[in-house]
């Protein structure tokens, strides 16, 4: 990248260090070094090591099973200045640790109102209530003697990438694009349950309440809600984590994650929205003229490089795989291009691994680097034929004074050290 190249970086705030980064100059030094020692013996291939000396532990040490210790760093992480309290918080999945499209259960990003509800499955109950021919409670034994469905659904926080409206932020893939995730889940559809109650004619919304100490609730338009809309009980073929509402959560595909309420105990039916906090005073795009955009439910087409990212900096020169996700909450993913000079010039990834309806897919550029500087970019195009806009054409339609759905292009900066920073491009 050219000198004039580097002051067209307009804005950039780092406020986290990668540990990363610090040792990608180390590696990259170290390089020579190791060619020219490559004819000494390696002691670990020479020499007997301990895990061949030494019988490791029992099939009893583990008995659910834990990441290796080596992978002690792959967890959730949070940014302690952005909210007032844990439990009204949230922490970020680390994107750029994962491969695939399946996110691993102890890894989806959590978001709450009121902290994590512990409600034992015996005591959980699901009524339906409001406009119906017949009230019911249903019981967690009840449900899951329906017939259930299994989906693979992306989930996205409309706050994703939130920070980043007014310019360059946060310094991690992470931090930016970290309140996405990509599940199996296991459920019944909503509609066998609305059918059980029967629906009144005029019912055109549903309200959706949680049972966590802030009874959280949201509208949803009945369309939605008799198409592909579950309850889930299993995620990833496992019971749902507490944190991502056990014993019973809503799944509404495509749209944003707050809509999802955790820990269901109630679904009202009735003729018009509820006008709940979650969809008036927040969940609401401000606009440039002071006015908002209504009911923005839908997630549209995003996708992010995580590798190389902040916290995933290119280490070697030569051969090096660029890696990321891709999804839209219109449909599949149909391309994905990527630009590695500012979006002068764009390819055509390679999407590899299931193309699924609102879920992620996962997306290579196999590429050589020869230590020049980089910026590197991404954009999706859905089945829609919708191409995810650059930041500025997303801020000439809606200002900057909005934090949801900001699905913007992403760039990072590699440097020729191969250390990668979070930057925008005037």
């Amino acid at each position: 990248m050219s000198d004039q190249s580097s002051a067209d970086i307009r804005s950039r705030r780092r406020f986290l260090a990668g540990a990363g980064v610090a040792g990608a100059g180390a590696v990259l030094s170290a390089i020579p070094a190791v060619a020219g020692e490559s004819a000494k013996p390696d002691p670990l291939i020479t020499e007997v090591q301990d895990w061949n000396r030494y019988l490791g532990d029992g099939i009893d040490k583990r008995p659910y099973g834990m990441p290796s210790k080596f992978e002690k760093n792959v967890i959730r992480r949070d940014v302690s200045w952005l909210t007032a309290s844990a439990e009204s918080s949230v922490n970020f999945t680390p994107l750029h640790e994962l491969d695939g499209i399946i996110t691993p259960s102890g890894l989806c990003f959590e978001r709450h109102h009121s902290g994590v509800a512990e409600i034992n499955p015996a005591d959980h109950r699901l009524m339906i209530n409001g406009m119906v021919e017949k009230p019911l409670v249903f019981t967690m034994e009840d449900i899951k003697r329906m017939p259930r469905v299994n989906k693979i659904y992306f989930l996205e926080c409309a706050a994703n990438s939130g920070m980043e409206w007014r310019g360059a932020q946060l310094n991690g893939c992470q931090f930016t694009h970290g309140m996405v995730h990509n599940v199996m889940y296991t459920g019944v559809r909503l509609k066998t349950l609305l059918d059980e109650a029967g629906l009144k004619p005029n019912v055109k919304w549903l309200m959706l309440e949680g049972a966590d100490a802030a009874g959280m609730n949201r509208s949803l338009p009945i369309e939605k809600a008799l198409g592909d809309v579950i309850l889930a009980f299993a995620m990833n073929g496992e019971a749902l984590r507490p944190e991502q509402g056990y014993p019973l959560r809503a799944v509404i595909p495509g749209w944003e994650g707050n809509l999802w309420v955790k820990w269901i105990r109630r679904i009202e039916a009735g003729d018009q929205p509820w006008q709940t906090r979650e969809e008036t005073s927040k969940y609401t795009d401000l606009l440039a003229n002071g006015r908002s955009r209504k009911h923005t439910f839908i997630m549209d087409a995003k996708s992010v490089v995580t590798n190389p990212s902040p916290q995933a900096p290119l280490k070697y020169k030569g051969r090096n795989v660029l890696s990321g996700f891709a999804w839209s909450g219109r449909g599949t993913v149909k391309r994905v291009d990527v630009s590695m000079d500012g979006g002068r010039n764009w390819q055509t990834a390679r999407i590899d691994g299931p193309v699924l309806d609102k879920s992620l897919v996962r997306f290579y550029v196999d590429f050589d680097w020869n230590g020049q500087e980089l910026m590197i970019q991404s954009r999706a195009m859905d089945s829609t034929g919708y191409m995810q806009p650059t930041k500025d054409e997303l801020r000439k339609v809606r200002g900057v004074n909005s934090i949801y759905h900001n699905n913007g292009i992403q760039t990072w900066l590699v440097r020729s050290s191969g250390e990668t920073e979070n930057v925008e491009i005037g």
